[in-house]
């Protein structure tokens, strides 16, 4: 069983069967993208099981030899993230048949696309496969963005669309750098040869890897090249941008990848990399804050929550070391399923609230009102890293592991104070939508509780978290170790029985 591209052409089949058949019944469009979506799951688990065992499995479509076939490489790391994307897009596709499918066409081709996309990126070997599958991911991303029309949504889109073909092409420019100098764009031999260099060389490829740094930034959404995603994030229906709460961990991902891997061997370019990251990464903490405590709505709050998730990963990233890049691993799944959590929540009290939406104003007194007050308290606690949920532990783990000179002087005191402030934007957000309501007027509107259920879902996996810390930390210290330690990925790789 060729589990690995299985990963691929789940989605891909699907989506094109979906596109070929738009005039099915949407019930039966409906049904194939969330069988789709558990079956990608049970593969993802699957491939898990196999990456625990801390080998490394390679898929050489067509049985080309590397470096001049296409690879796939699955190690911890990979199946970690091609599992948190497998579960997102399953909660993401059944709250989407709740109404937000409907708004527009090929809703679920679209989808099914995006989510090949991210699989690709997270198992592909290749750095021009890399590029390829962002572009899968890129293009059906904007048509998702556009998903339901409206003027917020073309403005946001038009300025996701600009600043991302900057990047892909970016990216080329950066990838014919890399294959002129190196003659090869598998990342495993790319490293051999990157070592391999000649001085003379060496200042291409150190402007190859700048121009990465570029391109990953504005994926991962990095200072300064993060003003498309507030406005972007927010103005997205729900479930789009829920599933984009794992796009800006993809473009962290591939910096954690192609850094340690392909440059880590060259130290000149390692350490200059994470030098120009670190002040960056705390640069785009206090701005998420900032933009936090101005936020007018749930969603935009959100996508300022992102952004301070983005900055503190990629700050503990920085550090360069085992112990560091374990504690944000756990990080980067917690604030993602939190975040896509948020998304979700949003559009539930929306759906309570017609007219007001999630906009920090008073309303009408809602239905349910016990029930939105505990999934919000719940996924605030975790978020904001209040004890006991996986926030606070999450936090505490990093805090720890974040011992250098400057971390104690400058991430200690930013990323507390930036926990604070996110308390005190969660608590004015909460206030405003669900304590200070007219008691005069009752809204009759309800949503679904099947969207209920599915924050609720997200929110308990916060609380499993906490339930098996220990389990979880020994396997992002295990993640870590192989993630840093390459000489092995380096090594000829032996065809495992996937």
């Amino acid at each position: 069983m060729h589990l690995m591209v299985f990963a691929i052409l789940v989605p891909f089949f699907a989506g094109a069967f979906l596109i070929l058949a738009n005039q099915l019944a949407s019930y039966l469009q409906r049904m194939i993208s969330i069988g789709s979506s558990i079956l990608l799951l049970v593969v993802a688990l699957l491939l898990l099981t196999y990456a625990l065992s801390g080998e490394y499995f390679i898929y050489q479509l067509g049985s080309w030899q590397a470096p001049f076939g296409i690879v796939l490489v699955l190690d911890q790391l990979s199946a970690m993230m091609l599992v948190l994307i497998a579960g997102l897009a399953l909660v993401c596709s059944v709250y989407a048949c709740l109404g937000d499918d409907a708004r527009g066409a090929h809703f679920h081709a679209l989808f099914q696309f995006q989510i090949m996309g991210l699989s690709g990126a997270v198992l592909t070997g290749d750095l021009f496969n890399l590029f390829v599958f962002f572009e899968i991911l890129l293009i059906a991303s904007y048509a998702l963005l556009l998903h339901g029309g409206g003027r917020d949504r073309s403005r946001a889109g038009l300025r996701y669309v600009i600043i991302n073909l900057v990047g892909s092409a970016l990216f080329l420019v950066a990838l014919g750098v890399l294959y002129g100098v190196t003659g090869t764009l598998n990342m495993a031999d790319m490293a051999i040869k990157v070592e391999q260099l000649s001085q003379d060389d060496k200042p291409l490829v150190h402007a190859a890897a700048a121009l990465l740094l570029v391109v990953f930034g504005i994926k991962g959404a990095l200072l300064p090249l993060l003003f498309w995603l507030p406005r972007a994030y927010a103005s997205a229906t729900a479930t789009v941008a829920a599933l984009f709460a794992i796009m800006t961990k993809i473009g962290i991902y591939s910096m954690v990848r192609v850094f340690f891997l392909v440059f880590g061997g060259e130290e000149g370019i390692h350490l200059s990399l994470w030098q120009w990251v670190w002040p960056l990464a705390i640069a785009t903490m206090v701005l998420g804050a900032v933009g936090a405590l101005g936020a007018q709505s749930l969603r935009g709050l959100t996508a300022w929550m992102v952004i301070i998730s983005v900055g503190t990963l990629m700050a503990v990233i920085s550090e360069a070391t085992i112990a560091s890049l374990a504690s944000a691993l756990l990080y980067l799944a917690h604030s993602t399923l939190l975040t896509a959590a948020f998304f979700l929540l949003s559009d539930v009290i929306e759906r309570y609230r017609p007219g007001c939406r999630d906009y920090f104003v008073p309303g009408p007194k809602t239905q349910d009102r016990v029930m939105l007050g505990v999934l919000f308290f719940t996924a605030a606690v975790a978020f904001a890293g209040v004890p006991p949920l996986s926030g606070f532990i999450s936090k505490v783990w990093i805090l720890s592991h974040v011992d250098s000179l400057n971390g104690y002087r400058v991430f200690w005191p930013t990323l507390l104070l930036s926990s604070l402030v996110v308390l005190v934007a969660l608590s004015r957000a909460g206030s405003a939508l669900l304590w200070r309501q007219n008691e005069q007027q009752v809204s009759q509107a309800k949503a679904p509780y099947m969207a209920s259920i599915l924050v609720g879902l997200l929110l308990l996996l916060s609380v499993l978290f906490t339930t098996f810390a220990e389990p979880l930390m020994q396997f992002a210290q295990s993640t870590a170790t192989q993630v840093m330690l390459t000489e092995r990925y380096l090594q000829p790789f032996v065809i495992g029985d996937i």
